[in-house]
């Protein structure tokens, strides 16, 4: 394949190249050198769970090993004690510690169902690794890179100007400290969202101040979350996690709507558009969850989900395969049993789903939050099940 072809797959589902002719320069030296590219993408460490939001970018990542390139996913855990202000209306809580650890375990684990762990193809870094080593000095000498004004042609920072809300001067560090990340990796191609446009021309105007090359900055689209509307994210609750279960993930991508449907499909797998447009949407979205399922999980248990997912909702019956609870001689209440097989995340939502009769034993629905526990299937939602034995 020459470099033409190469770029334009790789411009498949992009928003937008920065240096579209460097990047043909860069393909082509290293097919030459015999040398792959350094192709970097950060993640900020904020919450613990990866989703489809993140694949689209990953899957880009993937499409660089694929030919033969060496992919730098970096975690921020040094740049998530600040917080990417991207997209912020005010001051972001800070993160302790412990929680930026914990989820950056996650983050490892994760990242493997989607890109290819060869060493050779894969290096995980966390950029603690080299800014927790910048002197005082070093680091007051990264603030000479850019300027106020700068800043506040961010449309986020100009907006919370005007509005008379908090920019700290933290804030202003971050992006210099994403810069600097592409600095220390000397970073060829720097992939993030369209939202991190500031972040990623950043890395480029570190690079040129330290003789560096630019790096190429490739900008994959915001998918939405399940509701259509608003960007994935976990804190809105419209996320599919690449680590729920095969049933929950087919089961939330079958309850999107067309249109967004179509931008799955696009960002999200390798399928002809035309060949999926003709289909019947239900039929369509099948097959999406298929696709997905298997992404994470293998043929079977997309194979598996499916016929869950037919079986539950278009028959009414209950699936095949349902996790088990034994209930023991010191009953517990129902809210702490379901808590503890993380089938709520907590009471609030326990008792919510109660009141809204969406919790039955057996189809009778429960509304009592100190029922007794007792043998039979529980349905919780539309989707979540548990055998109490």
């Amino acid at each position: 394949m020459d470099v033409k072809q190469l770029i334009a797959q790789i411009a498949r589902s992009t928003t937008e190249i920065i240096n579209v002719d460097g990047l043909e320069k860069k393909l082509l030296s290293s097919q030459k050198s015999k040398k792959p590219l350094c192709v970097k993408a950060g993640f900020d460490p904020t919450a613990p769970d990866i989703h489809l939001g993140h694949v689209v970018l990953l899957r880009k990542l993937r499409q660089f090993q694929d030919l033969g390139h060496k992919v730098f996913f970096l975690i921020g855990d040094f740049t998530a004690r600040i917080g990417d202000p991207t997209g912020q209306t005010q001051l972001r809580p800070v993160l302790s510690p412990k929680a930026i650890k914990d989820n950056a375990k996650t983050y490892e684990g994760q990242v493997f169902k989607i890109l290819d762990p060869n060493p050779k193809k894969l290096k995980i870094v966390f950029n603690s690794a080299w800014l927790d080593r910048l002197s005082a000095q070093e680091a007051l000498q990264l603030a000479k890179y850019s300027t106020v004004a700068q800043m506040l042609v961010r449309a986020d920072f100009k907006k919370r100007y005007e509005d008379g809300r908090e920019i700290s001067i933290l804030e202003f560090i971050y992006p210099l400290l994403q810069g600097y990340d592409s600095v220390h990796l000397k970073a060829d191609v720097e992939l993030g969202g369209s939202d991190q446009k500031f972040n990623l021309l950043m890395g480029r105007q570190m690079q040129e101040a330290h003789g560096q090359e630019p790096q190429v900055v490739i900008m994959t689209p915001l998918l939405e979350g399940t509701d259509g509307v608003q960007k994935m994210s976990k804190s809105l609750g419209n996320y599919i996690g690449v680590s729920e279960t095969p049933d929950e993930i087919f089961g939330k991508l079958m309850s999107i709507n067309d249109t967004v449907m179509y931008k799955y499909f696009e960002y999200l797998t390798d399928f002809d558009l035309n060949e999926i447009r003709v289909l019947h949407p239900k039929e369509a979205k099948m097959r999406l969850g298929e696709a997905i399922v298997g992404q994470f999980y293998g043929e079977k248990e997309a194979k598996r989900a499916k016929a869950n997912f037919e079986k539950t909702f278009s028959q009414g019956q209950t699936p095949e395969v349902v996790e088990e609870y034994i209930l023991g001689k010191n009953t517990k209440y129902l809210a702490e049993i379901l808590a503890e097989m993380n089938l709520v995340s907590s009471t609030r939502e326990f008792l919510r789903l109660l009141q809204q009769g969406a919790i039955s034993h057996e189809g009778v629905k429960l509304n009592d939050p100190h029922w007794v526990p007792k043998p039979g299937i529980l349905k919780i939602g539309k989707r979540r099940f548990l055998k109490l034995g």
